[in-house]
């Protein structure tokens, strides 16, 4: 076991026990949005109502833009010389965003509860924040805005969509 994890040091100049802090913020971040990823998805495969067509689109959208830092999170975190998340059980592991398997949502809930999912999330991309930025992962650093702009938009749509007329 020891030369494979040796085999997946990738050189970098930055601190190793500062990457492995950074690692660890990433890879929770990464499992976080898996689970908001396959629960916006979710929701967008069982939304009704008189609204379904704008948020069916509006949700997979999202699921969209979800899925795509996903790679870039998981790559972060190899070029810092760390491993990142294996498999749905290590998701399972980090994740702090809820499931949600219940058999019926209203998209009212479906909308308050993704809101509420990507402001968590946009907290866990501030802490990482200040995590990267101790450890001046310059690179990091700067994608994590976008991520965080991101889900911030999403948090702002779910919520301008979900108010009453």
């Amino acid at each position: 076991m020891a030369d494979t994890d040796a085999a997946l040091k990738t050189p970098t100049d930055l601190n190793r026990n500062d990457t492995k802090s950074v690692a660890e913020a990433l890879n929770g971040i990464l499992a976080d949005s898996f689970a908001l990823y396959l629960k916006t998805k979710n929701f967008h495969w069982h939304v009704s109502g008189p609204h379904f067509r704008d948020y069916h689109l509006m949700l997979d959208e999202q699921a969209a833009q979800i899925l795509a830092t996903t790679d870039v999170i998981a790559e972060r975190v190899r070029k810092t010389g760390n491993t990142t998340l294996r498999s749905i059980g290590d998701i399972a592991r980090h994740q702090t965003i809820k499931d949600n398997d219940a058999e019926f949502v209203s998209a009212d809930k479906m909308l308050a509860e993704l809101r509420e999912d990507n402001l968590k999330l946009v907290e866990l991309l501030r802490e990482a924040k200040d995590i990267v930025d101790d450890a001046k992962d310059n690179a990091t650093s700067g994608v994590l805005d976008d991520w965080t702009d991101q889900a911030e938009e999403r948090a702002w749509f779910l919520f301008e969509t979900s108010r009453k007329g």
